[in-house]
Formats: C-alpha cells, sequence, structure tokens
C-alpha cells in the first residue's frame, strides 16, 4: 500500500457514529482496514471480521493501540454458519448491530469467460454475492428486531460497467448492486436503510500486481480521469456519511467512488 495519506479524506467525520457498533467483513486489510480505522476514529465499537485470525488480531490490536474499540471475529462469509455466529457473537457482546459493512471479496482469476471453470465461477459468486446477501440477512434480522440500522454494501465499478476477463466478479458486483436497491426497497418502513459504494481502483494489496505493472498500471490510471488509484482513505467518508444519520433520508443508493471512472 502506498504510504501517501489524504488527511482531507478523513478530516470531516459525520456526527453520530459514537458508540455505534459497527460489523466490517474483511475488515483485517485494504479497504476494510482503511474503513474499520475510520469508523473507530468516529468513536463506534468496530468487529472486523476475515479468514484470517492472525491478520484480524494484529489489525485490532493497531485500533485499540489508538484508543479504539475494536473486536475481531474470524468469520468465512461464503458459510451460513460462519455469518449467523458472527451475528449472535456481536448482538450478544454489545446487544445490538448498528451498522453492517460488506466489504469482504475476492477476485483471484483474470480470465476470459471461456476459460473460467466452475469452480472458479462459484468460489467468486460465493464470497462476493452469497457472502454479502447471508450477512444482510443475519445482521438484517437484528436490525429489523430492533427498528434500526444501516448497511452499506462495497460493489465495484465493475458492478456498473464491464471489465474484461472478470465475468464471475462482475457478475456477483452487478448483483449487489441490485441487491442492495431490493432491500432498501423491503425494508424503506422498518427503519433498516440499505446502501452501497462503487470503488474503483485503489492502492490496496488485491491490486499490488496490477500497479507493479507498468504497462497495466498506465491503462488504469490512463482510463481514469483524475489520472490516479484511490488511497484507502478516500473511501471512508463515503461509507461512513452513509451509514451515519447525515444521511437519514438516503436509501437504496449507490455512490461511485472511482475518480470519475463511471463518469467517461
Amino acid at each position: 500500500m502506498s504510504a501517501r495519506v489524504f488527511p482531507q479524506a478523513l478530516a470531516a467525520v459525520p456526527d453520530g457514529l459514537a458508540d455505534k457498533v459497527v460489523i466490517v467483513t474483511g475488515g483485517g486489510r485494504g479497504l476494510g482496514r482503511a474503513l474499520a480505522e475510520g469508523f473507530a476514529a468516529a468513536g463506534a465499537h468496530v468487529v472486523i471480521t476475515g479468514r484470517d485470525a492472525a491478520t484480524l488480531a494484529e489489525t485490532v490490536a493497531a485500533l485499540t493501540a489508538r484508543g479504539g474499540s475494536a473486536l475481531g471475529v474470524p468469520a468465512d462469509v461464503a458459510r451460513a454458519a460462519d455469518v449467523e455466529a458472527l451475528c449472535a457473537t456481536v448482538r450478544d457482546a454489545y446487544g445490538r448491530i448498528d451498522v453492517l459493512v460488506n466489504n469482504a471479496g475476492i477476485n483471484p482469476w483474470y480470465k476470459p469467460a471461456q476459460d473460467t471453470s466452475l469452480d472458479e465461477w462459484q468460489a467468486v459468486i460465493d464470497t462476493n454475492l452469497t457472502g454479502v446477501f447471508l450477512a444482510c440477512r443475519e445482521a438484517g434480522r437484528v436490525m429489523l428486531a430492533q427498528g434500526a440500522g444501516a448497511i452499506v454494501n462495497v460493489t465495484s465499478v465493475a458492478g456498473r460497467v464491464a471489465l474484461a476477463k472478470t465475468t464471475a466478479y462482475c457478475a456477483a458486483k452487478g448483483g449487489v448492486e441490485l441487491m442492495t436497491r431490493q432491500l432498501a426497497l423491503e425494508w424503506a418502513r422498518k427503519g433498516v436503510r440499505v446502501n452501497a459504494v462503487a470503488p474503483g481502483y485503489f492502492e490496496t494489496d488485491l491490486t499490488q500486481g496490477l500497479r507493479a505493472n507498468p504497462a497495466l498500471a498506465e491503462r488504469v490510471t490512463g482510463r481514469t480521469p483524475m489520472g490516479r488509484f484511490g488511497h484507502p482513505s478516500e473511501l471512508v467518508g463515503a461509507c461512513l456519511f452513509l451509514a451515519s444519520p447525515a444521511a437519514s433520508y438516503i436509501t437504496g443508493a449507490s455512490l461511485a467512488v472511482d475518480g470519475g471512472w463511471t463518469a467517461a
């Protein structure tokens, strides 16, 4: 990850997030870690989850060292039992779930559709689409029972426009975009808001190989109107806003945070 920082992206923290209980899936690294840091800085009790217990522990230690309230719960969002246990753990520990940020996702293969195996397709769908559904369902049950809550789904420009050699990823992210609107419609009168952020290309471990290849990196930055990759801190403000009371009349929306990629 780049050492560059964008303090302006974190300067204005919305009111109303202090003491809220926030789950961030895939919160141990990359965009998820940046989001966990942002919510912790806003005074929330942050629960991060992921498949790597050691990564979660390191992130929790970093958050608490800065005075944040953090808990790590290992879980695979593609497994219903894991998600059920996660939400039960959070509910039992804090008595409620106020915010869910569905950030966990994978995109390990870059190949044409005709060369994509069913197992490769299914692995991406299981995590990036079914995993979001499972987390929304289980956290949503808690939120509906308490009559309040906010869900922010992290989708992608790939859920809005086609990207080459990422058939399963595009299908999954497009599905999450529509799932966001469907759940927003279904839960709007029950106190639960459901929105999404659609990031473009960011400086994370998932794009490290891409950024290390000058030709591929130039292809991305040349296609991005702002001419660069985003820094993880630049996604934080959008998620905090959508999760906060400042967005109390916003549901079913998807906010592009892509340097202008989908505007071009």
